[in-house]
């Protein structure tokens, strides 16, 4: 049997990972790091910065790989990432049969916390229902974007007594608003649609050297985060960014 560590790196701040996950990473043979390219170079980089500043086995070794990307011809969006995390399970098997030997153990340094709006896990469940034998699945959680956000504006994420509801720009794009609303994957800055009188609290790039914050009324401030969003987007060539909508007290 293999064993897969999937470790939450935190959002960009190398001061992120915590001891649990540095003592993982050294315990890995394997440490696989996905780089998306040129124009996501940094999110590679950063993983790379991680390595180097907490793997002290020398026995282990970085191995790099070019993730697939979603389809964008798939209409459906279901359709479209069940395809994605199908073709992303294809491609750890192939990496795990190349590179880690039975008995071995590998590690995915995942952004932020894997249990928090990533795939990896689900990715994992397709091979062990494949393999049941195959593969020990061990998770060490991260500093999420949530938890980097909230500090970063010196708020606490729910109110006395009150619930927090979670979701994506797309379904918040589609009526997905209830009470304090975080939002996730927001690439159509749907919270310039809102007409309702809340607060934002939007952060992009947590935790990083490049970190951007802006807070207010939202009807104040939207036209802002929307150009400040475009402007940060075209000089890195991405950007990860959540926020949270807060009625007005």
């Amino acid at each position: 049997m293999k064993t897969i560590l999937l470790v939450g790196v935190g959002t960009g701040n190398p001061e992120h990972v915590t001891i649990q996950a540095i003592n993982a990473l050294n315990r890995a043979d394997v440490l696989l790091i996905p780089d998306k390219g040129e124009s996501k170079s940094e999110l590679a980089q950063l993983r790379r910065d991680i390595v180097g500043r907490y793997v002290t086995n020398p026995a282990s070794r970085s191995v790099e790989f070019a993730p697939p990307v979603r389809d964008a011809g798939t209409p459906d969006y279901a359709e479209r990432v069940a395809d994605w995390h199908g073709e992303l399970a294809r491609q750890f098997g192939q990496l795990l049969d190349q590179h880690v030997g039975d008995g071995g153990i590998a590690a995915f340094l995942v952004w932020g916390d894997p249990g928090l709006y990533d795939s990896t896990i689900r990715i994992f469940d397709r091979l062990q229902a494949d393999a049941p034998d195959a593969y020990g699945l061990e998770i060490i959680p991260g500093i999420s974007s949530i938890q980097a956000l909230t500090a970063a504006h010196g708020i606490a994420l729910n109110r006395i007594g009150e619930p927090v509801h979670i979701t994506t720009g797309r379904r918040l794009a589609q009526g997905d608003r209830h009470g304090d609303t975080l939002v996730m994957l927001d690439g159509q800055t749907a919270f310039a649609g809102v007409d309702t009188d809340l607060d934002i609290f939007w952060g992009a790039y947590l935790g990083t050297a490049d970190e951007l914050l802006i807070s207010g009324r939202l009807r104040d401030v939207a036209e802002r985060i929307v150009e400040t969003r475009r402007l940060a987007r075209e000089r890195h060539g991405w950007i990860m960014d959540t926020y949270l909508l807060r009625e007005r007290e």
